[in-house]
């Protein structure tokens, strides 16, 4: 199978899952079930890709590809599973449920799922680009960096999770704001550590050779800063969350940074 075939039955792949996903959300009257499923959408894309790519891969590349995905995805979806098991439908889907009304059953199939599917596919180009090609390329500097990259995201994503479940499950915390830790010098280190990590799978797509799916890492960025990470949380955060301005007035917003002095 050539790039596209390939590429092509991974759209396919992913339509079945969001709409299987879809069918279940209306059961559970809950869409917001599509955000566990976003890091285990790639994952299982990837290995798709994996297994469809093994006659012409650099073995090792496409190994470690499926590696960091899989530490990416399945933490991801653990963490916002474990983070909203039993609790109501994300704020972000029950308004949109509201101004819908009895419409919302078919829209979110479009609005949500639908679009969630395709943006994976997109976003997912280099992590089968990585596996194509490059199969005369052995491992070099390029890889090596790119594990770095990518190591270093994890990390702000991980630890930046794990530093705001703590600081939540604390009561004393109860309506404080987190601007410790990681959080002291990002407003999303979160956020940024998702970034970063897709660029580290960008240069191993480099590696290979594929240069032009450079798409994907600009594509995810855009969308974590811009769309449905930093500014529709912030939008939503300075509506309520005292003392929210003065943090913005001293923290950076997505790349660390020293905070300003009072």
């Amino acid at each position: 199978m050539d790039f596209l075939s390939i590429y092509s039955v991974g759209a396919v792949i992913l339509l079945v899952c969001m709409v299987a996903l879809w069918l279940l959300s209306l059961r559970l009257r809950d869409a917001s079930i599509v955000d566990i499923f976003w890091g285990t959408g790639f994952l299982i894309v990837t290995l798709f890709y994996y297994l469809a790519t093994m006659a012409q891969s650099r073995a090792e590349r496409a190994a470690l590809i499926v590696v960091l995905v899989a530490i990416w995805g399945l933490r991801l979806s653990l963490h916002i599973g474990a983070r909203n098991w039993g609790r109501a439908e994300d704020y972000r889907y029950a308004n949109w449920r509201r101004q819908a009304g009895a419409a919302w059953w078919w829209r979110s199939l479009f609005k949500v799922f639908l679009l969630q599917g395709a943006l994976s596919w997109i976003i997912s180009a280099p992590l089968l680009a990585g596996q194509f090609y490059g199969a005369d390329s052995p491992l070099g500097l390029l890889d090596g960096l790119a594990v770095l990259v990518w190591s270093v995201g994890f990390f702000f994503e991980a630890v930046g999770d794990w530093q705001l479940a703590r600081f939540r499950a604390n009561p004393a915390n109860k309506g404080k704001l987190m601007d410790r830790g990681l959080w002291r010098y990002t407003r999303h280190p979160n956020y940024f550590g998702d970034a970063v990590q897709w660029w580290g799978f960008y240069l191993l797509s480099l590696a290979a050779g594929a240069w032009w799916t450079v798409w994907s890492p600009v594509l995810m960025t855009y969308l974590l800063v811009s769309v449905s990470g930093v500014a529709m949380l912030e939008a939503n955060l300075s509506k309520y969350k005292s003392g929210y301005a003065d943090y913005v007035r001293r923290t950076s917003a997505f790349i660390p940074w020293p905070p300003k002095r009072d």
